[in-house]
């Protein structure tokens, strides 16, 4: 018994032991972190993919959608103005039924006056002047400057 607790309690036993239980230790760490790192990170992967498998499925539906619904309210307003301007022109329709309407612009666009009534033009005080001495605003007789702009036509 004597060599067996001698055994027990020399040096090289004692440091062969510590080695082998710090070697498990160490076995069993790194087991353990293994297992979970591959666990969490297979996990992570999955749901990684799983994402970006929706992210790029949903996208082209997704700008579809949007696009459409900005087409939709483009034809909305469109639609809008258009019947806007249809009834103006009905507005403008049933003004022109009207014989005074007509008579009124017939005066204003026209320059049209009644049996009876004095037309009178009233001119700016310097056109008088350019139209005495025959020149445009190019300063060139207005024969000219039609010549002009008919050789300038001709050139493209």
């Amino acid at each position: 018994m004597a060599v067996k607790d001698r055994d027990r309690f020399s040096t090289a036993t004692r440091l062969r032991l510590l080695g082998e239980q710090t070697a498990a230790r160490v076995y069993r760490s790194q087991n353990r972190r293994q297992a979970r790192r591959s666990r969490l990170t297979g996990r992570a992967a999955f749901l990684a993919l799983v994402l970006c498998s929706l992210v790029v499925a949903l996208a082209y539906p997704m700008r579809q959608y949007v696009s459409q619904r900005d087409e939709i309210a483009d034809q909305r307003r469109i639609l809008r103005d258009a019947g806007q301007r249809t009834e103006q022109l009905r507005d403008e329709k049933a003004r022109l039924q009207d014989d005074a309407y007509i008579r009124r612009l017939a005066r204003e666009h026209l320059h049209y006056v009644m049996p009876g009534e004095t037309g009178y033009t009233v001119v700016a005080p310097d056109a008088g002047e350019k139209d005495r001495d025959g020149s445009g605003a190019s300063g060139s007789p207005w024969p000219t400057s039609l010549w002009n702009g008919v050789d300038r036509a001709d050139r493209g």
